[in-house]
């Protein structure tokens, strides 16, 4: 009997904690979209982008990585109702992800550790709408396929302790 009450009110803890929040969708990638973090446009940088889209606007972001981050940071707002990064398995090129490319950054397939260098110059984690694209991006560009769970603050944050 103890057992299955314990169950019960983790169960019934954690559903308490879980936002209920509707899912909105992702918006366009504009020339006015500008970073949260870097402050300049995104429409300036390549590789992969990010947006979190809460109820009273969107907050944009120049690498998948910064969007990452942001999910780990206490003081960021909670309440969002979707976060997107760029597929870049749909992606035209690098310097081209997309305007519309989004996908769902808690469904994608991130490659870590590769070569490639985000929007504002750092290490980028890449994502993928699928493994199979995410581990043959990371056969040519090296580092290894993890999914958003798999993500740590060490592996997005680094030893920069920040987001750009």
């Amino acid at each position: 009997m103890k057992p299955l009450l314990i169950a019960a009110l983790i169960a019934l803890t954690l559903t308490g904690c879980k936002e209920e929040t509707a899912a909105l969708p992702p918006e366009t990638l504009t020339a006015e979209a500008v970073g949260r973090y870097c402050g300049m446009n995104l429409m300036e940088h390549a590789g992969p982008k990010g947006q979190v889209v809460l109820a009273q606007g969107v907050y944009w972001f120049s690498s998948a990585r910064d969007t990452v981050a942001f999910t780990m940071m206490p003081d960021e707002p909670k309440d969002y109702g979707g976060i997107y990064v760029s597929d870049m398995a749909r992606a035209a090129s690098w310097d081209a992800p997309g305007a519309d490319n989004w996908i769902d950054a808690r469904q994608a397939f991130y490659v870590v550790g590769s070569t490639a260098q985000g929007g504002m110059g750092g290490a980028e984690v890449v994502p993928f709408g699928t493994r199979a694209a995410a581990e043959a991006f990371a056969r040519d560009r090296g580092g290894e396929v993890k999914t958003f769970a798999e993500l740590t603050p060490a592996t997005i944050l680094g030893d920069q302790g920040h987001a750009h």
